[in-house]
């Protein structure tokens, strides 16, 4: 590898661990592969053939994942709730101890369901009557669908079958994300790995969540293992991260949003950081920074080298390196390379956002 503290590989991600990187070489994983739902008809999220195909074809990619990872070395593997199965079984296959799932809630997802009762009038050829319009304006395209907001007009129901069927969708609004929390087997106990591998922990104290409260004398009392008072360290990070929409519901229902981490979906300004000026971030799931970032701490020792086999847009590697870590990422489609690449190159020379070693607030 170079000197550099960052490599962006332009490839197959299977081919280039296999072919050129050594045993025992990373000390984390943090990625975000494909989900195998074929979102928004791109060819590299592809089904494999189904369960039974992209289980065996993500295995391959995590088994070399791992064995280019030191013993005790963590990991933590994005996976929609539809298909998180698959994933944690390609992890399991490759020879990975799945840890635990962190839950990232958020506020902003939009039902992508069919109307069953227009399905049912479509069927059969019925024509629907127009009684209403929604508040929210439509697409520019002569405004029969807004991607997110839905049908631009309301309908009435035509057929006997639709007016028994009205009401009815096929799918509820995605509000989660899930990031399995993985680990290579340890070399011993977990004492004798930190010592030889310099991996096998995770970093509470660099992910506690802050917190202003004050604890009543049972909380800390249950609690006091896990709240640092003393040093205002805050609480034991948790398996469950909100958005901040997410969090502000929970407030105005409860006192107990502030154990959680909050950190919102990657917002517009973000997604281009380190780009030149006109161009743009396309890619269509580029992960928050602040999140990211706090992955990273989660799982890399200090000055770690972090492991992206699905780098994507970069957002992985642009929070390594705000974190100090260092970082290897490949990317298969040149598109993406070349935008993860630019993003990078911004963030080792503190021109793409927030500088390194910073933490979200």
């Amino acid at each position: 590898m170079t000197e550099k503290r960052h490599a962006l590989i332009h490839g197959d991600s299977l081919a280039f661990l296999r072919d050129r990187i050594p045993d025992n070489y990373f000390d984390a994983l943090v990625c975000d592969p494909p989900a195998g739902i074929a979102f928004m008809g791109r060819a590299w999220d592809q089904s494999h053939g189904g369960r039974e195909g992209w289980v065996e074809a993500f295995a391959a990619v995590f088994r070399e994942a791992l064995r280019t990872m030191k013993p005790g070395a963590h990991g933590v593997v994005w996976a929609l709730p539809r298909t998180s199965h698959w994933t944690a079984c390609a992890l399991e296959d490759a020879g990975f101890e799945v840890r635990d799932v962190v839950t990232h809630i958020y506020g902003t997802g939009f039902p992508k369901s069919l109307d069953v009762s227009k399905a049912l009038d479509k069927a059969a050829g019925a024509e629907r009557e127009v009684v209403g319009r929604h508040p929210l304006p439509a697409t520019p395209r002569a405004g029969t669908f807004n991607a997110s907001f839905g049908p631009a007009t309301i309908t009435a129901p035509a057929t006997e079958a639709a007016r028994a069927w009205d009401g009815w969708g096929t799918a509820l609004k995605p509000g989660s994300e899930h990031w399995i929390l993985v680990r290579k087997p340890l070399d011993g106990t977990v004492a004798a790995n930190c010592l030889k591998w310099g991996t096998g922990g995770l970093n509470i104290d660099a992910c506690r969540l802050e917190t202003a409260e004050r604890l009543g004398r049972y909380v800390v009392q249950r609690e006091r293992a896990y709240i640092d008072n003393s040093t205002g360290k805050g609480r034991w990070p948790a398996n469950v991260a909100f958005s901040d929409e997410a969090a502000e519901g929970l407030n105005q229902q409860s006192d107990g949003a502030s154990r959680f981490f909050y950190c919102p979906k990657a917002p517009k300004r973000e997604r281009s950081e380190g780009l030149a000026e006109g161009e743009q971030n396309r890619h269509p799931t580029v992960k928050a920074q602040a999140l990211m970032e706090w992955l990273c701490r989660l799982v890399t020792p200090p000055e770690g080298l972090v492991l992206d086999p699905f780098a994507g847009s970069g957002s992985t590697g642009v929070a390594a390196l705000r974190q100090g870590f260092r970082f290897v990422g490949i990317e298969r489609e040149q598109e993406y390379a070349e935008v993860a690449r630019a993003r990078l190159d911004a963030a080792a020379n503190g021109t793409g956002g927030a500088r390194a070693g910073t933490k979200p607030t």
